[in-house]
């Protein structure tokens, strides 16, 4: 008895990443310029490559995360549209390709290719499609000298059809010919304004409640670097959604996912050492006595925060905003502790011993501030 048999010959599906699946650094990446956060001067000059459609060679330099890559990831994107973008764009991530062999092979290849024929996008819209192709060099001054120098005539042979974008965190680490072919874009740390409001959409597109504490402990905590601060709200995310019901999100959470040392812990340590607390905190309210003075005590505590696994370079870091910053200390007491801080803070980096060096510093500040 013969049976129908259906066709089976499947036709391959593109490749689409599930949204849930990705990280929240990539799925509320910036799709246009204008979703930028901060960054006015760059978005305000890259806006009007859309409408000139002539791109300079450039150089994006500044701190992480403060949308470098993103910026010309979108760029792209809007220059040639979805089904250009592919053919048109070569981003490449020096630090795992940063040797001159791939200067002169892959990165060669493709800049002597020219570009295919603008083609109607498949979405519709029209886009301005310039008639030269970009190539991303990301974490540029991870390459080497002699793979700056080979790049320099590539960039010039085929200036025609070609513009290079290198995206740095350190300008001084690129050769001075290579920069000087390229317009310069500084990216500054993100301000608290932009990051809230930023932290606060991608909050309400993942319906997660956060109160104000929570996006100051996440600014605080990451230190101007956006993708760092989407990335722990995404952290304490799947913690809270964990239990049920799903716990709320608080600063001592996002603290604890950073790896930075509890505010109430550094202060009961500031204590210790005879730094009182300032008028406007907790601990002003909530030490009922001054603890007891001397070696043994200050022992005990540095030998307590060893034991909690805290880290001492984080510890220094958080102890020197508490000084600087204190209202009650003098300029000459907060000059002598600055002093130990950056002494420990080098021995550290050297490979000294964690917690005689906390110690040290503890006994020193000790003696400085006493009266």
């Amino acid at each position: 008895m013969a049976f129908f048999q259906p066709n089976n010959t499947k036709v391959p599906k593109k490749h689409v990443v599930d949204p849930a699946l990705q990280p929240w650094v990539e799925r509320y990446r910036p799709k246009t310029i204008d979703d930028v956060s901060a960054q006015e001067h760059t978005v305000a000059v890259l806006r009007k490559t859309l409408t000139s459609t002539n791109l300079p060679h450039m150089l994006f330099y500044g701190p992480p995360g403060t949308g470098k890559t993103s910026t010309i990831l979108a760029l792209a994107r809007q220059l040639f549209g979805p089904d250009n973008f592919r053919n048109r764009v070569l981003e490449l991530n020096a630090s795992d390709e940063r040797g001159i062999s791939i200067v002169r092979d892959k990165i060669k290849n493709f800049a002597r290719q020219t570009p295919r024929a603008q083609t109607v996008a498949s979405d519709g819209k029209e886009y301005p499609c310039p008639p030269y192709k970009i190539i991303i060099l990301d974490e540029a001054d991870s390459m080497t000298q002699d793979a700056q120098g080979a790049l320099r005539r590539i960039m010039e042979t085929y200036a025609r059809i070609t513009r290079f974008c290198l995206v740095c965190n350190y300008v001084t680490r690129i050769i001075e010919p290579l920069a000087s072919r390229c317009s310069k874009f500084r990216f500054t740390p993100l301000d608290s304004t932009s990051s809230t409001s930023r932290l606060a959409y991608i909050a309400q597109a993942e319906n997660i409640h956060v109160d104000k504490s929570v996006i100051d402990a996440l600014i605080s905590t990451s230190s101007g670097d956006l993708r760092r601060a989407i990335t722990y709200l995404q952290s304490a995310s799947r913690l809270s959604s964990s239990t049920v019901p799903p716990t709320p999100i608080t600063p001592a959470d996002i603290q604890e996912i950073a790896g930075v040392v509890p505010d109430a812990v550094v202060q009961d340590f500031a204590l210790v050492l005879g730094i009182e607390p300032a008028a406007d905190s907790d601990m002003a309210v909530d030490q009922p006595k001054r603890p007891q003075k001397g070696f043994e005590p200050i022992q005990k505590k540095v030998k307590e925060l060893m034991r909690e696994g805290y880290s001492a370079s984080q510890l220094l870091t958080q102890m020197h905003d508490l000084i600087v910053l204190h209202p009650m200390l003098s300029g000459k007491d907060k000059s002598k502790c600055a002093l130990v801080l950056a002494e420990a803070d080098k021995a550290l980096c050297d490979g000294a011993d964690e917690e005689l060096w906390i110690l040290e510093v503890a006994l020193r500040i000790h003696k400085a501030v006493a009266p």
